[in-house]
């Protein structure tokens, strides 16, 4: 199992902090460095929000290793006839190591702040459903692409230069809905990205997911299976405790975090790879510790 880092764009990010922690990451050995694509946090304050396209162009010529990607593009506030266009770009620009995370968008206060149509939940996921059409036939048709949705039109579009990767880089949906969501990761997704489950809970819902994409006529393996989830990591019991800030380590871990020691961290790790998950994308909230991430890459690499 890969183990990669995940961090929030939006909770204080800038240009000196993402440099530092692209380059740790790289350094260090994770697998990949992926962001979330948000305006704000769902409550105030209001902090440093680096934009999302801009900095994965940064990062895609001053890393050379590591996968990367949103986690995830809304279609709510990002067109995805552009999202295509950018995604194909960056891709293209990284020598291939971009995976491209779409959503339906859920958070309402940067809709409301920034102006933009959150949409009610069913309308909501018929346009991310319709995004997804417009950004997989984009990316994958040698041939020009027309059709007439309610929400996006295109007319004999198609992407030049076509993708270095054939089918340009890989889509990845995330979450962890029954009726909307693992039925359009088994039409249209390359990677599925389950979001803070248990080991328990995410092979139920892999086992759903299996039957899914059999009903589609594709095969278990066309899919990757990846988590997002936070994490709260101590090098002892008493570091641990006060990053915890008073909240229940069990209660946390129930609901799909990692939290411990070391060898406590690598225990839950090792149980979600034996479920057969692909990676895992541990949240890192503080965004100045890289210090702690090294700690981190020093306990749970070796797996």
């Amino acid at each position: 199992m890969d183990i990669a880092i995940m961090i929030e764009g939006q909770n204080g990010l800038n240009w000196p902090r993402w440099q530092r922690i692209a380059r740790a990451v790289e350094d260090l050995g994770f697998a990949g460095l992926y962001r979330s694509d948000h305006f704000t946090n769902a409550n105030p304050p209001d902090l440093d929000s680096l934009e999302l396209w801009t900095s994965l162009t940064w990062l895609a010529t001053h890393t050379r290793r590591i996968e990367f990607g949103p986690l995830v593009s809304p279609v709510s506030f990002r067109d995805p006839r552009m999202t295509a266009r950018i995604a194909r770009d960056v891709d293209d620009l990284s020598g291939g190591r971009l995976t491209l995370g779409v959503g339906a968008g859920w958070q309402e206060r940067e809709h409301t702040n920034f102006g933009y149509d959150l949409l009610d939940t069913p309308r909501r996921f018929a346009r991310f459903q319709e995004g997804m059409e417009v950004i997989t036939r984009l990316l994958r048709s040698v041939e020009p692409v027309s059709s007439a949705g309610q929400y996006y039109h295109l007319h004999e579009a198609i992407l030049l230069p076509r993708p270095r990767r054939p089918g340009g880089p890989p889509i990845l949906i995330g979450g962890v809905g029954l009726r909307q969501t693992l039925p359009l990761v088994a039409r249209y997704a390359d990677e599925w990205n389950a979001v803070f489950v248990s080991a328990a809970r995410w092979v139920e819902l892999n086992a759903r997911l299996d039957a899914l994409l059999r009903t589609s006529g594709r095969e278990a393996h066309d899919v990757r299976r990846s988590l997002m989830t936070g994490l709260v990591f101590g090098l002892d019991e008493d570091e641990v405790q006060r990053k915890l800030r008073g909240r229940n380590a069990s209660e946390l871990m129930e609901r799909g975090l990692i939290v411990g020691t070391p060898t406590e961290v690598k225990r839950q790790l090792e149980r979600l790879a034996e479920a057969g998950l692909q990676r895992v994308m541990l949240q890192w909230l503080d965004l100045e510790d890289l210090s702690g991430l090294e700690a981190l890459a020093r306990a749970v690499l070796p797996l």
